[in-house]
């Protein structure tokens, strides 16, 4: 076989990050400011001058403030005029892709440096907004439409029981992997605990984290004044922090241009290649929620990468914005409980700048394989677990071609089962599928319960269980014993929302 052109094998050559945090309001970063800063960092870290020849450019969607272009005047900012100049949508995923797609432009020789970034200010947008000031930013383009999430992609019935967000979704996940696992609602959540805890001790390592201390597993899942329970079973510290100001970037060129450019050859690392799927925006699309397919495929292929060992990975970031996601990816990954899930410090821990969170954690994979990893997992997720990137990096070239086809979406389709048809109003009984209870406000009151339910006709719907319903209650809140797959009744309610009781 021919040798390859170094023209056409890509790495990454620098990594930018920056936090903020102004001791004045008005004095804090935008998100514009800190992606330049970020793209200026890592050129510095790359030791050699890039910025200037960027032809491809990727900006991680953000929440936290509003532009039009956002992409473009990042361009005028840096001076450059990028033939691929791109805002995306939002997707915790979409770091991966935009640097995987970034190294496959260059295996392509479309272009010779390329840059992906990320950045979200909003702890000072959040703090400008509650004082009432007027930050010092770019004026906010209100023309400009929100981006589509949440509520945008779900059933009115979800919408109105409260499980169109992020935080009351991902337990129904929670929920149904614990009972298809044999574990009780206790053992899952010491699991989730220890795990967090692993995160909440990398993070106090990294000089880049929002949050560096640490964490125990009791303190992490034990409800209190400073954790109150959210969406049952997580705390507010197993979730997702956005609160943050935070900027990232990485630099990727062609291995000839690194070498002109004198960059040292221990500073580049070389993507090997990845794999992406995704499910139903709509998660009452899904066939079930004890596992998901897209997340299996992209897993799965990625271990193919390094000869099907998921063990092979010397150094592995799973997505961590609430525990069911890691714990799922580690048994498919065939990974014991004790897995060193991070190299960053997670979402609630290291911090979550919303979508751009997986470019962080890019950043610290490459400064984990320059000290001495040899194989690098970067494994991205959106929505609902509904968009899956996975990324493997590594010290060394693999001496092949950088795969240009890289979806396992008919593997993942290929797997999946029967979906249920939704229903709205039902009557009879019907057994739990999964289900989640819902917390109000900081005092910890229960709001009521949301259960996912199979009817008698193996249709399937969602019903609300009040929280005046102590009985029911407590059925689904034991520890001992997981309500999934109890037999209940479903009546339908004045509202016209149906509502389940146990028995």
């Amino acid at each position: 076989m021919a040798a390859q052109s170094e023209e056409r094998i890509p790495v990454i050559v620098g990594v930018g990050e920056i936090i903020d945090r102004p001791k004045e309001i008005t004095k804090g970063l935008e998100p514009l400011a800190l992606l330049e800063q970020a793209l200026r960092r890592a050129e510095a870290d790359s030791g050699g001058k890039l910025l200037g020849e960027i032809n491809s450019l990727d900006v991680v969607n953000f929440l936290s403030w509003r532009y039009r272009d956002p992409e473009k005047l990042l361009a005028q900012r840096l001076g450059i005029s990028p033939s691929h100049c791109y805002y995306g949508p939002v997707g915790g995923e979409s770091p991966i892709r935009y640097l995987h797609e970034a190294a496959q432009r260059i295996a392509r020789g479309e272009c010779a440096v390329a840059a992906v970034c990320g950045a979200e200010a909003q702890s000072s947008a959040t703090k400008a907004q509650r004082a009432g000031i007027d930050l010092p930013w770019t004026p906010f383009a209100h023309d400009v439409p929100e981006p589509k999430r949440g509520a945008a992609f779900q059933k009115p019935l979800a919408v109105a029981l409260g499980v169109f967000r992020p935080i009351t979704v991902y337990p129904l996940y929670e929920s149904a992997t614990s009972a298809q696992w044999g574990q009780t609602p206790r053992e899952a959540l010491a699991e989730s605990g220890a795990l967090w805890s692993t995160y909440s001790d990398v993070a106090s390592e990294n000089p880049n984290s929002w949050l560096k201390k640490r964490f125990t597993a009791e303190e992490i899942t034990t409800p209190s004044a400073d954790n109150r329970l959210i969406a049952w079973p997580y705390t507010k510290l197993m979730v997702a922090n956005p609160t943050v100001n935070m900027g990232a970037a990485l630099l990727l060129t062609s291995l000839a241009r690194a070498r002109a450019a004198g960059i040292e050859s221990g500073r580049l690392i070389y993507p090997l290649g990845g794999a992406s799927a995704e499910e139903p925006r709509d998660y009452l699309l899904r066939d079930q929620f004890y596992e998901s397919h897209p997340q299996n495929a992209v897993l799965k292929a990625v271990m193919d990468l390094v000869g099907g060992d998921g063990k092979k990975f010397d150094a592995i970031e799973l997505y961590s914005c609430f525990p069911c996601v890691p714990k799922m990816a580690r048994r498919t990954l065939g990974l014991g409980a004790d897995v060193k899930p991070t190299v960053t410090g997670g979402l609630t821990f290291f911090g979550a700048p919303l979508n751009t969170y997986m470019t962080h954690a890019a950043c610290a994979m490459v400064r984990k394989l320059r000290a001495g990893a040899k194989l690098g997992l970067l494994y991205g997720q959106g929505g609902f677990v509904t968009k899956h990137h996975a990324l493997v990096l590594s010290r060394q070239a693999s001496g092949e071609a950088l795969a240009q086809d890289t979806s396992v979406q008919a593997e993942a389709d290929r797997n999946k089962r029967a979906v249920p048809d939704f229903v709205t109003e039902a009557k009879g009984k019907a057994t739990v599928e999964s289900f989640t209870v819902i917390y109000g406000g900081r005092n910890g009151d229960i709001e009521h319960g949301v259960v996912m339910l199979r009817t008698e006709e193996e249709r399937r719907t969602l019903a609300r269980v009040p929280a005046q319903d102590s009985a029911t209650m407590a059925h689904l809140l034991n520890m001992d014993r997981t309500p999934v797959g109890s037999l209940g009744d479903i009546t339908m309610a004045e509202d016209g929302v149906p509502q389940w009781r146990v028995g």
